[in-house]
């Protein structure tokens, strides 16, 4: 590669919200992502789709530092995960969250201010209100006040997507928010990855309804332990591709839609 060529791939490293390149994962030696690499546009809503065990959760959790990968790398607008910490907002699986922890709606949501405040920093008025207006955004802000505990599934789901909001980031990662929820949930959620969208930000999720895909998202992330296909929706999202991603186990798929058993 000329030395031109290598600085026209930096300049596009640097201008890529997120560039994994080579990335791989194993649990006790066994492989569960092999030598994953793409670039995603600043902008989009990106799905994450494939069967159970095909690594989405998995090469999520590696590009945020939280499992350790065997090799590969991964940037966030040029440089490290590390570095760039403070772009990045995370919403985690619903059933990996410890609900039990005794806090409050808003106290969930001023931990996504303190990127800024810093660990020892005190939270403001600004800053609580701040976390009431993120709360308001997914029709949370009645409670505000109550126990996470005692708030349904799909409440708590808001009150993670309103923490998120509060991080105020460029870059989103959401596994699976939509899992278990109720419509009007659902509905909220898919409202408020619009408004990300229409602020510029880039947000990733890893999904699992195969009927809602088209609906959703810009462009597809097809995996299963290693990258099948990624593009725009309407030239990957197809029944050729996800075949090929979930061999026998999808279903059902009619033009451009499935379930999958």
């Amino acid at each position: 590669m000329s030395q031109t060529a290598n600085k026209e791939y930096t300049a596009s490293e640097a201008a890529a919200p997120l560039t994994i390149s080579g990335l791989s994962v194993a649990y006790q030696k066994k492989p569960v992502l092999r030598n994953v690499s793409f670039q995603v546009k600043e902008g989009e809503l990106i799905g994450i789709i494939g069967p159970n065990g095909a690594g989405k959760s998995t090469m999520m959790k590696a590009a945020l530092g939280l499992i350790p990968s065997i090799s590969g790398e991964v940037l966030v607008y040029g440089k490290s995960y590390k570095e760039q910490r403070k772009l990045i907002g995370y919403v985690p699986q619903r059933e990996s969250v410890d609900w039990d922890f005794p806090t409050n709606a808003l106290d969930v949501v001023l931990m996504g201010t303190y990127g800024r405040l810093g660990w020892f920093g005190r939270p403001r008025g600004k800053d609580k209100a701040f976390a009431l207006e993120c709360l308001e955004k997914v029709g949370m802000a009645e409670f505000a006040d109550r126990q996470i505990s005692q708030l349904s599934g799909g409440q708590q789901q808001r009150v993670f997507l309103a923490r998120a909001l509060a991080q105020n980031a460029k870059l989103y990662f959401m596994d699976e928010p939509f899992a278990g929820v109720d419509a009007a949930t659902e509905k909220a959620i898919i409202t408020l990855l619009q408004e990300l969208k229409k602020q510029g930000k880039t947000v990733i999720v890893v999904h699992h309804d195969l009927a809602t895909v088209e609906q959703y998202f810009d462009s597809v992330l097809l995996l299963n332990v290693e990258l099948q296909a990624f593009g725009p929706t309407a030239d990957t999202f197809t029944q050729e591709k996800l075949q090929r991603t979930y061999g026998g186990r999808l279903a059902f798929l009619d033009q451009g839609r499935g379930e999958r058993l």
